[in-house]
This record gives C-alpha cells, structure tokens and sequence, in this order.
C-alpha cells in the first residue's frame, strides 16, 4: 500500500479552486450557478498582447528559455518597475516563473529553514500558509480587524516578532479584502523592521494595477529597506493573462540566485510563448493602451455597485476596499440562525447555505484567516452581480 508523504497529507486543497469546483459541479448538473469564488478577471487578454504570442510561435519561440527568463523580456521588467515604480534593477535580479504563486515559493523555500518563523497579517492569501508548510515554517498570523480596514500597524507587527521570525510576507492591494496600504503605512513598517535586519520581507503586488486610490505604493521605494525585500508581481490580474502564467520576482541578487537555482530543478525555464506576450504587456506603457482602464473602470464600478447592494442586506458588516476586486464582509450576525431546516454555525456553513440554496458561489473567511468573514469576488457583470446580491439577500432574509 502506497504511504504519502507527511508534507501532502498536512497540506489543504486550495478552498478557492475547492468552491470553484462545487459550482462547477451544480452548474452541470443544470443549475444556474453564479461563481464569485475565483479571483481572475473576466476580460480577455488584450490582443496586441495576443499578437505578440502569435508572432513568438512564428519567429519558433518554441525551444528552452533561460530558466530566469529571457533576457529582453527581464530588462522590459527592470524598465517597468523604473518607468511605473521608479524602482531600480538590474536584470540578474529578476527572476521570471511559472506564475507569482510560484515565485512566492521559490523565495519561502530559498529563505525558510524547518522551525523559522513566517509573519503573515491576516487575512491572507490562501496560499501562503500552505506553502509556509511546505517549506517547514511556522505561520504566524497577526490579526487585522475590519475596523482599522484589515491592515495592520508596525506595533501588532513588532509584538510578533521573534528570535525565530524570518520573513514577513503580505499583499497590497490584498487578496482577500481589497485593502491598500499609503506610503505612510508602508514607510511605519519598513522604519520598525531597520530594527530587525534578519527579517526578509516577501511584498506581493500581483494587484497593483487594480488600484483605485491612484498610484501605487511599493515598499521597496524605502532604499532603507529594499535590500531585504522581494518584490512579487506578474500578468495574471493586471493584464487579464491568469492562463498564461507568468510572475516574476524582483530581489536583492543572493534571493534571485536561489531561487534560479531551485526552479532550475523545478520547472526550467517558465513558457517561451508565454514570455514573448509578457515582454509586450510589459514594454507597452500603461497610458498609451486603454485595456488597463477600462478593467480597472470596470471594477471601480462593480466595487461600488456590491458595496451598495450588499450594504442593504442585514447585519453584514463591510470594509471599503481601495483595490483588486474583492470584498470581504463579516456576516458572523447569521451565526446559530436558522431557517427551519438548516442552522448556520460558521462561515463554511454560510457559504454552503448559499451556494446549494441560491447557488451563488463564495468562499468561507477561514480560508483566509478570519472565519467571521466570507470573500465576494466581483470579476463578473454587473448583471451577474445585481442577480447574485438579490439572491443572497433572500436566502439570507429566511434566516431566523
């Protein structure tokens, strides 16, 4: 009899692609099923970026790249983050990957040591608990309220802090609750941790160009600080290329090398073909094509559309997010109320509720470090959104 591994049996499925699965299941089984448990745009991939992979198939792109990437491709990212971030690189600090999940884990198994100490503010992206698993950290999580907007300060961040702590990692904007830190939030915290240079710091900017609050803040603005961060981003949510999987890591040149180093015995090289349509997202300035604002228009719209429709439900609790697409209420006022038939004890059990009575797909809270919480993704239509709202808000209503 085959025995898996300890690392497999104490890793969780990924809750988000879990819902996912279940409403596809409804869905073809005939039910009208909406799904708001996936975080990936709805838009296709602009198609001067499409082009340019049918150029690269052409011109036989189609042999291994470099496993940091190809070169052009990594100085068009040094320009980028110079031109949007005005942040300086030099291409043998970047490393472009399979996607940003697994950049992130290319630097958690570069850093962690079995035993080392992970910060991560809750809540969180799902992945990152699991991937501290894999590379035998320990989690620990700093619990942000709704009412300070789900970020933390540099004082619940230092109380964490121990002899064991090595690496903070974080998202802004954030997946799951869409919250943004300032300038002045990121400088609060790049100051307390000049205190502690072992402490590695993982910024993932996946969402920067969702944003709805203006430019962008990075951390690794601070020059104080940006020798200890890793700096995380990619195509998938910006550009509305989740399927061709490309995320890269700009880091300090040990952190770079490492992580060639292990994803050379991983993965290689990430998808040539996908590289070549990275290099033109990339190289195109945000300005001189409309695709980046008409998204962001769009979910600036179905933000303040869910804010409004949601606000009129009982009892749900909400945050204002400032940037992805995501809203994460708490909806801890339907705990032990019941319809006759069902009581509703947690969050998983709320989305249950909804999902097999209303089939509106969410994701429990828990999965993201607040179990008070469930995460709307708002990447639909408006329409899609208006019908899952009324949905909700009925099944909700029969509660008692």
């Amino acid at each position: 009899m085959t025995t898996l591994a300890n690392r497999i049996q104490y890793l969780a499925e990924s809750e988000t692609l879990a819902m996912s699965r279940k409403s596809r299941e409804l869905k073809a089984e005939g039910h009208d099923v909406i799904n708001l448990s996936l975080g990936e745009p709805d838009f296709n991939t602009p198609d001067y970026i499409k082009d340019a992979a049918k150029e690269g198939i052409d011109q036989n792109y189609s042999f291994y790249s470099p496993v940091a990437g190809f070169e052009d491709l990594r100085k068009a990212i040094c320009a980028k983050l110079k031109r949007d971030n005005n942040l300086d690189y030099d291409c043998n600090q970047i490393v472009v990957s399979t996607g940003a999940k697994q950049s992130i884990a290319n630097v958690m198994l570069s850093l962690i040591n079995p035993g080392d100490e992970v910060l991560v503010p809750a809540p969180y992206w799902v992945s990152y608990k699991e991937i501290i698993k894999v590379a035998e950290g320990k989690a620990v999580f700093i619990n942000a309220s709704i009412q300070n907007n789900f970020k933390i300060t540099p004082q619940q961040l230092e109380a964490a802090i121990t002899p064991k702590t090595k690496l903070l990692i974080y998202s802004s904007p954030c997946n799951p609750t869409g919250s943004v830190y300032t300038r002045d939030e990121l400088k609060g915290i790049a100051e307390m941790l000049v205190k502690y240079p072992e402490i590695t710091i993982v910024a993932d900017e996946i969402y920067e160009h969702i944003n709805f609050v203006g430019k962008h803040q990075s951390i690794c603005q601070f020059d104080f600080i940006k020798d200890r961060v890793a700096l995380v981003n990619g195509v998938s949510k910006g550009y509305a290329m989740t399927g061709w999987r490309i995320g890269f890591i700009a880091a300090p040149l040990a952190i770079a090398k490492a992580c060639d180093k292990l994803q050379g015995q991983f993965t290689s090289g990430a998808s040539s073909i996908a590289q070549r349509a990275a290099l033109k997202a990339f190289i195109t300035e945000p300005s001189s094509t409309p695709d980046l604002k008409i998204m962001q228009q769009a979910f600036l719209e179905r933000r303040d559309l869910m804010l409004k429709l949601l606000a009129e439900i009982p009892g749900m609790k909400l945050n204002h997010p400032d940037g992805a697409f995501y809203i994460f209420p708490d909806i801890a006022y339907y705990f032990g109320k019941t319809n006759g038939q069902i009581t509703i004890n947690n969050d998983n059990e709320q989305c249950m509720y909804l999902l097999n009575k209303v089939f509106v797909a969410l994701v429990p809270g828990d999965a993201f470090g607040d179990p008070n919480c469930i995460r709307f993704s708002y990447a639909t239509s408006l329409d899609k959104l208006t019908e899952s709202a009324r949905r909700i808000k009925e099944a909700l209503g029969d509660l008692r």
